[in-house]
């Protein structure tokens, strides 16, 4: 679905994969609260489709994202505190919404990423960065703070490290991004598709309700204290997905030596 006014595409390829892309190249994909309020929408969208099994989040252009979009910026000069409130609330669902998406999220980074654009690789699942990509949490630069943002980049690269970033507004490399934990790959730019493909590959072979309910799994359990609830938890959710009706044709897949119903002949 190509949306040019909101400047946010979103298709589903025949394999379940859908692709969320950032569209407004000219301004390097700086987001505004129309490109926000249709992200969600189609993150809802995409949430609530069977037939999507991956979703990827890529754009067009040289960079991935700016950021805020300056007209935005200027706009919300002239706005009062329940006013930001609610832009900064609509800021927040997406997000959320981002990172609860019961699929699993690739992110595929280019060029720059700066300001809330960091937030949004956070948000997913894998993120996937060409080594000449360039990071920067640059709100303190505009006297403002990464609010929103923050509980997602302090998950994906630790309290210490963020607030350093935080502070500083200081530009990092792909490769110190990974280091960091923002970014789980850093691959040459001629190999990004490559590797996307190849790890949507690698996700498509499994059970897809399996997939879902291990990323809530690590949702629901990182942080938590290993106690006697605990292994009650864990051991309830394996025995409920052990009957259920995928993980009963995985199960009698892998006994009678045959392909379970969820692959189809090219995923091997």
């Amino acid at each position: 679905m190509l949306d040019k006014e909101t400047g946010v595409d979103y298709r589903v390829d025949g394999n379940g994969v859908a692709y969320l892309t950032l569209n407004r190249p000219e301004k390097h994909n700086a987001f505004d609260d129309v490109l926000i309020s249709k992200m969600t929408v189609y993150l809802q969208q995409a949430a609530g489709d069977d037939n999507v099994r991956v979703l990827v989040l890529q754009a067009e252009g040289k960079h991935f994202c700016a950021g805020a979009d300056l007209t935005w910026m200027q706009r919300m000069v002239k706005y009062s505190e329940q006013e930001n409130k609610d832009d900064a609330h609509r800021l927040a669902e997406l997000l959320d919404t981002l990172y609860r998406l019961p699929k699993p999220t690739i992110a595929r980074v280019q060029g720059a990423a700066f300001g809330g654009a960091v937030g949004l690789i956070a948000c997913c699942d894998i993120a996937v960065a060409s080594k000449l990509s360039k990071f920067c949490l640059s709100e303190v630069k505009l006297g403002l703070i990464p609010a929103t943002i923050s509980p997602y980049v302090m998950k994906a690269m630790g309290e210490r490290i963020a607030r350093r970033y935080f502070m500083t507004a200081e530009v990092f490399s792909s490769r110190r991004a990974r280091r960091l934990g923002l970014i789980s790959e850093t691959v040459t730019e001629d190999s990004l598709d490559t590797t996307i493909e190849e790890i949507v590959s690698a996700l498509l072979k499994n059970g897809p309700h399996a997939v879902s309910a291990a990323k809530a799994l690590s949702h629901d359990i990182a942080g938590k204290t290993i106690d006697a609830d605990m292994l009650i938890e864990t051991s309830e959710r394996i025995a409920h997905i052990r009957v259920s009706e995928e993980g009963q044709e995985g199960l009698s897949a892998f006994l009678e030596k045959r392909a379970p119903t969820w692959r189809n002949d090219s995923q091997g």
